[in-house]
C-alpha cells in the first residue's frame, strides 16, 4: 500500500512544503519533493525494487524508509544543503539531485566479493555526473570498511571488494553517491540465509 508524509518547513521567513511518497508496488521508488510558493524546488528518489523483491519486505520496514528519507531531506533543507535563497528560475523548474543506479542489480554478489557496477545521473537532465563520488560498506558488518571511487565522464564507476565477516543483526549493502548536485543512496537486503561463500546473487 502507498503510504507518505507531507510537512511545512520554516526556514527564516520562507515556508517550504516537503512531500514524499512511495510510488507503490507497479513503481518501487520513494520519491520527495521541496515546494516553494508552490513551485519545485528540490526532488529526491530512491529506488527500493531490491527490497520489494526481498524475503525481508514488510510494510513496516517500507514505511520507515519513507519516513527517513522525508525527513533527511527536512534536515537538509533546516541546514541549508537545499536551497540557498538563490532560486533562479531554472532551479525552481527543474528537479535537482542526482540519481544512483546499480547496472548490475542481480549479479553484484559472486564467489565472497561484492561487484558493483554503478552510474550516477544528474536529475535535472538525466546527464551523467562526471564530479561524483561513491562509497560502498556492509552494514552491520564485524568491519564496516568502506570503498570509494569517482564517477568517470560517462557517469560511471566500479567499487569491488571482499565480503566482511558478517555479524548476527540485520545486514544491508549500502551505497551512496554525492556530488555538487546532491546526495543519493541505495541499500541491498542482505538475507541471514544468503552465505557468502556460494555465487548466489543477492
Amino acid at each position: 500500500m502507498a503510504s507518505g508524509f507531507n510537512t511545512d518547513v520554516r526556514v527564516g521567513d520562507r515556508v517550504f512544503h516537503v512531500q514524499t511518497e512511495d510510488r507503490g508496488p507497479a513503481r518501487p521508488v520513494i520519491d520527495t519533493t521541496v515546494y516553494q510558493n508552490g513551485r519545485v524546488l528540490h526532488r529526491r528518489t530512491s529506488d527500493y525494487k531490491h527490497f520489494a523483491d526481498s524475503s525481508e519486505f514488510a510494510s513496516e520496514g517500507l514505511r520507515v524508509r519513507v519516513e527517513e528519507q522525508h525527513r533527511a531531506v527536512i534536515e537538509d533543507l533546516r541546514s541549508g544543503a537545499i536551497g540557498d535563497g538563490a532560486n533562479s528560475a531554472a532551479a525552481a523548474v527543474a528537479p535537482s539531485g542526482i540519481r544512483l543506479q546499480v547496472l548490475n542489480p542481480d549479479s553484484w554478489l559472486s564467489a565472497r566479493t561484492i561487484s558493483l557496477n554503478l552510474e550516477v545521473l544528474r536529475q535535472a537532465d538525466d546527464k551523467p555526473e562526471t564530479s561524483g563520488r561513491v562509497e560502498a560498506f556492509v552494514e552491520g558488518s564485524l568491519d564496516e570498511s568502506r570503498y570509494a571511487g569517482s564517477t568517470d565522464d560517462q557517469g560511471r564507476v566500479q567499487i569491488q571488494f571482499p565480503v566482511p565477516k558478517l555479524g548476527t543483526g540485520g545486514l544491508a549493502l549500502v551505497v551512496r553517491a554525492e556530488a555538487q548536485a546532491g546526495k543519493d543512496e541505495i541499500r541491498f537486503v542482505i538475507r541471514s540465509a544468503q552465505k557468502p561463500a556460494t555465487d548466489a546473487a543477492s
